[in-house]
């Protein structure tokens, strides 16, 4: 039986996103989206391209969110994008309604699917789906930090003029500007980073600035298109997670897993390293931090925190 994949928000991401499922032919896709005509329009221009390419699939666009029932995943890109001048923490007013309801019609329609989530800002609206929808924390999950370390991998790939494929990295804590860089988990081709920066192939400088820019990707972005935010490589980030699911690769990707004192943090939503397959969120993998890695990521959980503090002044 064909696997069913629901993606909610039929903007940039989420078209995305239904193009690679076809061409990977990993299910069948209900893409939803409030605006009349933007889904149908999409689902005619991917079956048209599926065609084109030789490729059998289905898809479906759609306002009605019953079209969702029995999916096996959902992901939620819906909500408003950031502009430039904008954080992803101003985002919170407005989108926060948005991820309430797609929770509770989730909790309706699919309560057995696994939720990825895709919403900035991110960690407080993974918290919010959950609440919303009602579903086992281990089953909704947010996609951040494997987007947050692409970015960290592709700077340190081009200044060391290596394989992407080689980089190997983490990043932790919220999606936000004080995510959290660990070079000292960092290596290429299981060289640690720290020997590359010794043998004068990376400045400690260099580092830095690859951090801060790692922090501030998706502004960058924003800024660049001003009308619009990064939508391959957050699609690509949150197909990976709903691969890891759908075949349970029981891959340890970064993502922002519900924390029930792992790393000394308690309900709330936050990037670590996550076990990912048929079980969901299956295991939390704790990193051994040194004193400043553990200051900066209590730091930016302290932000998450703020937010979700805010979400319930708002009556969330």
């Amino acid at each position: 039986m064909r696997k069913k994949i629901g993606l909610i928000g039929g903007g940039n991401i989420g078209a995305t996103l239904a193009h690679l499922i076809l061409q990977r032919n990993l299910g069948d896709v209900v893409l939803v989206d409030i605006a009349e005509g933007v889904t149908q329009g999409k689902a005619l221009d991917l079956y048209q391209a599926a065609a084109i390419d030789d490729l059998n699939g289905h898809i479906v666009g759609t306002q009605d969110y019953s079209a969702l029932k029995g999916a096996d995943a959902v992901v939620v890109t819906a909500g408003v994008p950031r502009k430039p001048g904008m954080s992803r923490d101003d985002l919170l007013q407005i989108n926060s309604q948005i991820i309430k309801e797609i929770g509770q019609q989730i909790r309706q329609h699919c309560p057995k699917a696994f939720v990825v989530v895709v919403t900035n800002p991110l960690d407080a609206m993974v918290w919010l789906m959950q609440k919303s929808s009602g579903l086992p924390t281990h089953q909704v999950v947010g996609m951040a930090g494997i987007l947050d370390s692409g970015r960290f991998r592709h700077f340190l790939a081009v200044a060391l003029g290596v394989a992407v494929q080689d980089v190997k990295t983490f990043v932790l804590g919220g999606h936000g500007d004080n995510m959290v860089a660990l070079p000292r988990h960092t290596t290429v081709a299981g060289i640690p980073l720290q020997t590359w920066i010794d043998q004068g192939k990376l400045s400690s400088q260099q580092l830095d600035d690859m951090i801060k820019r790692t922090q501030n990707g998706g502004a960058e972005i924003v800024n660049l298109m001003k009308t619009g935010s990064a939508y391959y490589a957050p699609a690509s980030a949150a197909l990976q997670m709903v691969e890891a699911y759908l075949f349970d690769e029981k891959r340890i990707l970064p993502c922002a897993a519900f924390l029930n004192g792992e790393y000394g943090v308690k309900d709330i939503y936050a990037g670590v390293p996550v076990m990912i397959g048929a079980g969901g969120a299956e295991k939390v993998i704790e990193l051994d931090l040194n004193a400043v890695e553990k200051q900066q990521f209590e730091a930016s959980v302290s932000s998450v925190q703020k937010l979700v503090d805010d979400l319930k002044a708002l009556g969330f």
